[in-house]
C-alpha cells in the first residue's frame, strides 16, 4: 500500500510527459499537435515561402484549395510542408486547415470501392490528379466522399493519409525531390 501511494503523486507528470508531440528533432511542437501530420490548404491562393516570416522570399503559390499537405516541422505561427510533388515549403498557420482531403496524384483513375476490401464492388473512379473529401482512415483503407458519393480507397493509393513522414524536416524548403536529385547534374 505504501508503494502505491508514493507513485501515486508522480503519475499525472508521467503521463504528461508520455502524450507530448515532438517534431522529428525530438523537441516540443509548438502547437502541442503531432509532427507530421496532415493538414489542407484552405484558398487557392497560398503563398509558399523559403522559411518561416515575412521576410523570407516567396517561392511559389499553390492554386489548389482543399490540397492535402503534410506538416514535417513548425514554429509558432509557420507550418513546414511537405506537398504531393515532394517539394517543401513554408507557409502561415491560417492558410491551413484541419478538413482532410485525398489527392490522387497518379496519371489515371483510382478506384473507389462500397467496402473496406480489394473485393468489394466499384462504385466510382477518382480521377487521376484529383481531390476527394476525406473522412478516416483504418486498415489500409480510408473512407472518402464527394457529394452524395461514397466510398473507400486504400490509403496507398492516393496523397495524404501516410502516418510517416514523407519529407526531411530537415531539407530546405524549394524545389521537389525529384527536381533535387537532378540539380547536381
Amino acid at each position: 500500500m505504501r508503494r502505491f501511494l508514493i507513485l501515486l503523486p508522480l503519475a499525472p507528470l508521467v503521463l504528461g510527459l508520455a502524450g507530448a508531440a515532438t517534431m522529428p528533432d525530438g523537441r516540443p511542437t509548438p502547437s502541442e499537435l503531432p509532427v507530421p501530420r496532415w493538414l489542407g490548404l484552405k484558398s487557392d491562393e497560398v503563398r509558399a515561402r523559403a522559411g518561416p516570416g515575412l521576410d523570407h522570399r516567396i517561392l511559389w503559390e499553390y492554386r489548389v484549395a482543399r490540397l492535402p499537405v503534410q506538416v514535417v516541422a513548425e514554429t509558432r505561427e509557420w507550418r513546414k510542408i511537405c506537398d504531393p510533388d515532394g517539394a517543401v515549403a513554408w507557409v502561415h498557420h491560417s492558410v491551413v486547415s484541419s478538413r482532410r482531403s485525398a489527392f490522387n496524384p497518379a496519371f489515371r483513375p483510382v478506384e473507389l470501392r462500397a467496402r473496406p476490401r480489394a473485393e468489394a464492388r466499384v462504385v466510382a473512379r477518382l480521377s487521376a490528379r484529383s481531390l476527394i473529401a476525406l473522412n478516416d482512415c483504418e486498415d489500409g483503407w480510408c473512407r472518402v466522399a464527394a457529394g452524395r458519393l461514397k466510398g473507400w480507397v486504400q490509403d496507398t493509393a492516393v496523397w495524404g493519409t501516410a502516418g510517416p513522414a514523407l519529407c526531411d524536416a530537415l531539407a530546405p524548403a524549394g524545389m521537389p525531390r525529384a527536381a533535387r536529385g537532378q540539380a547536381g547534374r
